[in-house]
């Protein structure tokens, strides 16, 4: 039996009742610089509690699986060095050692669902990279969708992967993907996309009714929520699909492969946005937190 710790805020909410909305931890210690990354993981938070939810950022810590942190364990591991980044694979080594980590989406999604959360708020979900084909090099993320039943909205897949491959694999799962109020799959930095989404609702309350309908008919695994970015803070996809090009161009030419690709795509196309890509990143983060605050409001006043 895992024995999750659960911060206060999180323990009167579970007493209470109240909405509860998941948030990982990687962003804190593999997404951005400290300060920065304390101060966007707070600001967040402070979302998610505007919309009268309760934010349960979650983490391994000294190996124990946190739900909820409070400031000081959040600045903490905004500082830390050395923290191993949790996926499916490698989060009950990091438990059983007595390691720190941060958590991914397929790890999150895990402890959310222990925790009894059923919803998450990320930014966007890994998926199927560019050259597959050859390096068979698809996300846990995808699995983990099709198998553990949590609602994650996101701002759509990262932009450096093979978006309609993604589709077509979590179409393949039996994953539901819901653009929300628009019939474009968003691009993460950018609002829309080529790609037509599978699905499309304009009500928090009715991605709550699908969510509810899906585990009365017995059907494993989540919901894949792609609300787009802001248009006032996005990067239009004309502008951005070149940057990108030139971004794996220069991966390819250096010889970057593996694990190592997506933080060099991302430092790169951070360096030819100038600074925008990131500007963009913390607002859909936190459009995607406040929208799911919503869909747990809707979730807790539809227990059944």
């Amino acid at each position: 039996m895992i024995d999750l710790v659960y911060s206060d805020d999180v323990t009167r909410a579970r007493a209470d009742g109240a909405p509860i909305v998941a948030l990982e931890s990687t962003i804190i210690t593999h997404g951005m610089p400290y300060p920065q990354n304390v101060e966007v993981a707070a600001q967040v938070e402070a979302d998610i509690r505007a919309e009268n939810a309760v934010p349960a950022t979650i983490a391994v810590l000294d190996g124990r699986l946190h739900i909820g942190l409070n400031p000081d364990q959040l600045q903490n591991l905004g500082q830390a060095k050395g923290v191993a980044k949790l996926s499916r694979a490698d989060l009950a080594a990091c438990l059983a050692t007595g390691g720190t980590g941060a958590t991914t989406v397929a790890a999150t999604m895990i402890a959310a669902h222990l925790a009894g959360i059923e919803v998450f708020a990320t930014g966007g979900i890994g998926g199927v990279h560019k050259g597959a084909e050859t390096t068979f090099d698809i996300s846990a993320d995808l699995q983990e969708l099709a198998q553990t039943p949590v609602t994650v909205v996101a701002a759509g897949a990262k932009a450096i992967l093979d978006v309609p491959k993604t589709l077509e694999v979590l179409e393949t799962l039996g994953v539901p993907v819901i653009a929300f109020g628009q019939d474009s799959f968003p691009a993460f930095w950018s609002a829309r996309s080529p790609h037509p989404a599978p699905l499309r609702m304009d009500d928090p309350a009715d991605i709550a009714r699908a969510h509810r309908t899906r585990r009365a008919l017995g059907l494993p695994g989540g919901q894949l929520i792609g609300n787009p970015v802001p248009v006032s803070d996005q990067i239009a996809a004309e502008e951005l699909t070149p940057i990108i090009a030139r971004a794996q161009a220069d991966a390819d030419s250096h010889g970057i492969t593996g694990k190592a690709v997506t933080p060099y795509l991302l430092q790169r196309i951070f360096e030819l946005t100038e600074g925008r890509s990131l500007v963009a990143n913390i607002a859909l983060v936190r459009n995607n937190a406040r929208l799911a605050a919503r869909i747990a409001q809707a979730l807790s006043e539809n227990k059944t």
